[in-house]
């Protein structure tokens, strides 16, 4: 069978190759020239993103990202960019993003929308947003300019491995801070746990940020609320004298480190299955997290709030409704929640309540489930920040991480 398929093939071919002589075509392969503006797309640094790419006829470079999978799924996702152009300086050069059809919950939908934008940089550090155009097939078509001899592109202002050293560097040795490895990722890198405050406090609230690596936002608000709460001022100190802060401020290392988008590297998304115990060889993340959470709850002093933050096109306040008892006042108070994150934020975008009745899988539900506590997902708005009427921004998500101060001192002030 199979020999018959090749001679059919192999006739096939012959045949279009007549008819491309006759027509004048080549059968020889065309050779490309280099392009003059662009010598060398530069993934190599921590967090670049995995990709290939080529120079159209007409000079346009055609960037294809690497889809990430999900185990034992059809699911799979390419949503992070991050890459450093090299180029010859005073010259622009037409770029196409492809590869956006991703499967999520196995159904085709893409990351990118026409409210998509991205962020450019000559030195990696200081951003600006850039217009981009959104074109048939969930592609987005954006023109640079070399100002330099490199330009960076973005989808969201990058929090690295380095950053978050950096930040940890900075706190260790303050007063009131505790940082504690729980565990390791799949590749072995450690998974902290920072608390902020007085282990004896009356309330206790656990923030955990990046269980997606493409989502920077989260590392930033994290950053922004452990800075706000070490700042030592009214408002700090008058917080501390409330509640204990816990955050995990990266849960996914190893796909920030490698640029990924979505899953672990063995192929988990760290925000589902908490209806039931994590794998601690597939889920590492997951396991030392909820071992950590077992420990405390033991000790009596489990958190009473958990906020999982992420990124999105909608922004929203995710609150589950799982199959428990008094679930509507759970569901009050994340009404309640909702009223303060307005209040003391820019958050603007509403509520999201999922079927009742539902076990989600995801952090904010499990922890509803399994552990009795207010858990929810706050899902950050990647392309607006609606109540700066701005695009996002490091120092915007900072600036949110500093109102949740009140936020959480409200909130506890009402229990």
């Amino acid at each position: 069978m199979h020999r018959v398929q090749y001679c059919l093939w192999s006739g096939l071919s012959w045949l279009a190759a007549i008819a491309a002589m006759a027509a004048g075509e080549s059968s020889a392969p065309q050779l490309l020239s280099p392009s003059p503006v662009l010598h060398f797309i530069n993934t190599s640094f921590e967090n670049g993103s995995p990709l290939q790419w080529r120079v159209d006829a007409d000079g346009t470079v055609q960037i294809f990202l690497l889809y990430d999978y999900e185990r034992n799924s059809p699911n799979r996702a390419a949503g992070h960019w991050h890459f450093q152009l090299q180029g010859q300086p005073g010259s622009e050069l037409l770029l196409v993003l492809n590869n956006f059809e991703n499967i999520y919950n196995g159904r085709l939908g893409s990351p990118v929308s026409k409210k998509s934008i991205c962020y450019s940089s000559s030195d990696g550090k200081r951003w600006k947003a850039v217009p981009v155009e959104f074109l048939e097939g969930n592609r987005l078509r954006l023109r640079v300019r070399f100002d330099g001899p490199a330009l960076y592109l973005a989808r969201l202002e990058p929090y690295g491995l380095g950053d978050l050293e950096r930040l940890l560097d900075e706190i260790r040795r303050k007063r009131l801070v505790e940082i504690t490895e729980i565990g390791k990722t799949v590749q072995g890198r450690p998974l902290e746990i920072v608390r902020v405050g007085n282990p004896k406090a009356a309330h206790r609230v656990l923030v955990r940020a990046r269980a997606h690596a493409w989502e920077p936002g989260g590392s930033w608000v994290a950053q922004g609320l452990i800075r706000g709460l070490l700042s030592n001022d009214e408002v700090a100190r008058r917080c501390l004298q409330r509640y204990c802060l816990y955050v995990v401020p990266m849960a996914n290392k190893d796909g920030v480190g490698h640029g990924a988008t979505r899953f672990n590297l063995l192929g988990k998304d760290l925000n589902r299955d908490w209806n039931q115990p994590a794998d601690p060889f597939l889920a590492p993340e997951n396991h030392a997290l909820e071992e950590w959470l077992k420990g405390i709850a033991a000790q009596g002093k489990a958190p009473q709030l958990a906020l999982d933050l992420h990124n999105d096109e909608d922004g929203k306040l995710h609150v589950g409704r799982p199959p428990v008892v008094n679930i509507e006042q759970y569901v009050e108070r994340m009404r309640f929640l909702e009223t303060l994150l307005r209040k003391h934020t820019w958050f603007r975008e509403g509520i999201y309540l999922a079927p009742q009745g539902v076990s989600s899988g995801t952090l904010g539900s499990g922890l509803v489930e399994r552990y009795g506590i207010d858990g929810c997902t706050l899902e950050l708005n990647c392309n607006r920040v609606a109540g700066l009427g701005q695009y996002p921004s490091a120092q915007a998500w900072e600036e949110f991480g500093r109102g949740l101060r009140q936020v959480f001192y409200e909130y506890f002030g009402s229990r």
